[in-house]
């Protein structure tokens, strides 16, 4: 019997102890959960961007009735190509690792020079504006998911596109036009001066970048001259839908 009840007592000591034990690891399990659910919403599956300048997807003369080869050429190879070297020499004077992405450091560009700021957000604003155009298409237009999110977030998709065209036009002196996505997802349309953009904690428009246009004058002065509205409603033209679904579907 003396045998029995041990036996007993030791059965429901461990039952005790498994149970919180258990206890434990679902209340570590839920806050696990919840970390990842966080980091899920302010975090994305797009890919990230290097401090190396990437190839020009299309050539010099390929967006030739909207944006000329010239402007192409110039914008890219002296204007860009300036902003990559001069964001890797920022990087390492201020012992940044270039094998990381970029976007970590605009994240919190406060902790950085104004040469990091200037230079890393020129690289990455302009890294995605190439990626942001093509070729002229007939009947080029958002469609699936990200047609429907622009209707439901602006009404339609030319209310959207005047909302966002209109932050290009009155954007004093050089910037750019954004459409974005907060951390809740939705979409929003703004604008930053220079070359600042909504990934910096100092902008004062937040979130995931979906859509650049660039406003500064070297980007449309030679055909365009003082017209910055004529070269945004262009722009329209050459806006690839596509790339933009892409970075939408990765939030």
């Amino acid at each position: 019997m003396k045998t029995t009840s041990n036996s007993r007592r030791k059965f429901i000591t461990d039952s005790a102890k498994g149970t919180i034990a258990l206890s434990i690891g679902l209340s570590t399990a839920g806050s696990f959960a919840a970390s990842c659910a966080h980091a899920k919403n302010i975090l994305t599956t797009i890919p990230s961007t290097g401090f190396k300048q990437q190839p020009l997807p299309y050539k010099y003369d390929a967006l030739e009735n909207v944006i000329d080869a010239t402007t192409m050429e110039i914008h890219y190879s002296k204007h860009a190509a300036a902003y990559s070297k001069n964001v890797t020499d920022a990087a390492a004077a201020e012992g940044i690792d270039i094998t990381k992405p970029l976007e970590d450091v605009l994240s919190k560009i406060s902790k950085y020079t104004p040469k990091m700021r200037n230079n890393g957000g020129g690289h990455y604003n302009h890294e995605m504006f190439w990626q942001c155009m093509r070729p002229k298409q007939e009947g080029n237009k958002p469609m699936g998911n990200l047609q429907v999110a622009i209707t439901k977030a602006f009404g339609s998709v030319d209310d959207f596109k005047k909302q966002f065209g209109d932050a290009g036009k009155n954007r004093f002196g050089s910037g750019w036009a954004w459409l974005y996505a907060d951390t809740n997802k939705n979409l929003k349309v703004g604008s930053t001066p220079n070359q600042d953009n909504p990934l910096m904690d100092i902008s004062e428009i937040k979130g995931t970048p979906l859509l650049a246009l660039d406003v500064w004058e070297h980007a449309y002065y030679l055909k365009y001259q003082n017209k910055r509205a004529d070269y945004v409603d262009n722009w329209w033209n050459v806006v690839n839908w596509d790339y933009v679904a892409t970075r939408f579907a990765g939030l």
